[in-house]
């Protein structure tokens, strides 16, 4: 292995056992999304590239199931319509993409999750800002210090990394965790839950 892959995998480990502070906080979360479910409330999830990609990934496990075979969640992503978010780009602003959705569908009880590495994407920070005054529970899967998105966040879930792929390393750790706690609660297992 060369020495920039062992140095890169040397971070991720960091990155990892750094992460272990998190545990309580992500047992919050998912427990926070259990009750959501049971109240039959829907959790929303965003954020752009990459993030996007983590936050779609989220709702394939709570929509589908991770683990255990149970029954589907109520999950949306907002990325993932072109028509919406273009349209919303075109007559409004890029920035608006996501809080006209959240304005539009998240109320009280629901939970909107931002994904983001930096927490600045002002896409994020007014989609989080909408969806507190529509009354939801809002969640940062962010970095570092969380950015301007931690001002609008009920629960901050910060990878301790200021780095991109450390970031999004963990975040698909939390996804993983929090999925497997809700397949779990879903299937009955107070263990997890």
């Amino acid at each position: 292995m060369s020495d920039w892959m062992r140095d890169q995998l040397a971070a991720h480990i960091e990155t990892a056992e750094a992460g272990d502070a998190l545990i309580p906080a992500i047992r919050e979360v998912g427990q926070l999304l259990c009750r959501a479910f049971a109240d039959g409330h829907i959790l929303y999830t965003f954020g752009n590239g990459g993030s996007a990609a983590d936050a779609q990934h989220f709702t394939g496990e709570i929509i589908g199931h991770y683990k255990r075979d149970r029954r589907p969640l109520g999950a949306v992503t907002l990325s993932t319509d072109p028509t919406t978010m273009t349209c919303i780009a075109n007559d409004y602003s890029y920035d608006d993409v996501f809080s006209r959705q959240v304005q539009g569908v998240a109320r009280p009880g629901d939970v909107v999750a931002a994904f983001t590495t930096s927490g600045r994407s002002a896409n994020i920070v007014s989609a989080l800002e909408a969806a507190r005054a529509n009354g939801a529970t809002t969640v940062l899967f962010g970095g570092g210090d969380g950015g301007p998105a931690l001002e609008f966040a009920d629960y901050a879930l910060l990878s301790p990394s200021t780095t991109t792929p450390r970031i999004q390393e963990f975040h698909t750790f939390m996804l993983h965790a929090l999925s497997e706690m809700v397949d779990a609660w879903a299937d009955g297992d107070k263990e997890f839950a």
